[in-house]
């Protein structure tokens, strides 16, 4: 245990001092870790491997350099970066034999009164612990995900970073997240009293839905909008059965206000990228006969706008009624005009037709 401890000591030691690191020789240790720990056989083997890749990985981060260094050669593990530059974490998966997962987590951050950056692992900690904590967590008691977006807010002086992650959960259902982390000196603590649902407020937000299905989880920084897929159960006999929920084709979101995230249900989803482009169509001309370049504006019209040029600004949901309805209109239409008077008296009427009727209204 002493040989140990020793070895412990000496790998951190540098790290401790400040000393510089050249990045890319200790990136070449870390990928051969990293292969070690991917070529393992069972959970055992694994642990042990995730072990030493974490020392390391710890020593290295603890360079200034490391905070913007791309890591390139480590395909699979994340290093999520915020836009401000202040906060970075590092995350990886480890597949279990039963193929749930475990996750490790460094954060680093800056610190701005002190010029210097700290480094916090995240530790895993499934045992007495709720598989979706509503409280406020340290760095010793985290649930467990993979985080791939973090965007900084303002909240008076300090800024809390909103993360989305995903967390594989159980054999039948998956799990987004959207938390919290904030910092206090060199304390991290994830979960803060940020997002808002109507007159209830949530540390963080879990979405539970089925693992047969994707669902959207993103972040429109245009709009200030975290906006996702609404899930509902495939059948209303499946409600409150998460493993059964899947994207209803709606979309809800967390917009923010004044330093908070608040709900609004039934967003309506834009795609990027297309309006500001220039787009061209060839059309004839009808005066020369010629065909010619004409530039049009890829514009998105609001089917609820009193202005929009359909149905005079009402949305109507076509549905299958609606459609044969509408084609049973045609049909009549197109119907030779008859005269629908019946023009038989009743004493022409044959009794076996009154039997025929009675009998049927007898069924």
């Amino acid at each position: 245990m002493h040989k140990v401890f020793f070895v412990l000591t000496v790998l951190l030691t540098p790290a401790v001092f400040g000393q510089e690191l050249d990045l890319v020789a200790e990136e070449l240790k870390l990928e051969q870790l990293l292969l070690e720990l991917r070529s393992a056989k069972n959970n055992q083997e694994k642990k042990e491997k995730n072990t030493l890749l974490k020392i390391e990985m710890n020593r290295v981060l603890q360079s200034k350099e490391a905070m913007l260094y791309p890591f390139s050669k480590l395909s699979s593990i994340g290093f999520i970066d915020s836009p401000d530059k202040q906060l970075r974490i590092v995350n990886w998966n480890i597949e279990q034999d039963d193929f749930s997962q475990a996750y490790t987590a460094f954060v680093i951050h800056i610190d701005r009164k002190k010029k210097t950056h700290f480094v916090t692992e995240l530790k895993e900690n499934s045992f007495g612990m709720p598989t979706q904590p509503t409280e406020t967590v340290t760095a010793n008691n985290w649930y467990g995900a993979l985080y791939y977006r973090i965007i900084p807010i303002k909240k008076g002086t300090k800024t809390i970073y909103t993360v989305l992650g995903w967390d594989y959960n159980t054999s039948l259902s998956q799990l987004k997240v959207i938390d919290a982390i904030y910092t206090n000196g060199k304390t991290i603590k994830l979960g803060s009293p940020i997002f808002k649902s109507g007159k209830k407020t949530q540390r963080r937000v879990f979405f539970e839905y089925s693992k047969k299905v994707t669902m959207s989880l993103k972040y429109e920084k245009e709009r200030e909008l975290i906006i996702f897929d609404h899930l509902s159960p495939e059948s209303p006999s499946l409600k409150g059965f998460k493993s059964f929920y899947v994207p209803d084709m709606s979309y809800d979101g967390y917009k923010l206000q004044k330093g908070k995230w608040i709900l609004q249900e039934d967003i309506i989803g834009i795609n990027k990228g297309t309006s500001a482009k220039r787009q061209y169509v060839y059309v004839k001309n009808e005066k020369t006969g010629k065909v010619e370049r004409k530039e049009i504006r890829s514009k998105w019209l609001n089917p609820e706008d009193s202005k929009a040029p359909v149905n005079g600004g009402s949305h109507v949901a076509i549905t299958p009624d609606t459609e044969a309805n509408e084609n049973q209109k045609k049909r009549n239409n197109t119907l030779p005009k008859v005269d629908k008077r019946d023009k038989r008296t009743p004493s022409s009427l044959t009794s076996h037709k009154k039997r025929k009727r009675f009998r049927w209204w007898w069924k």
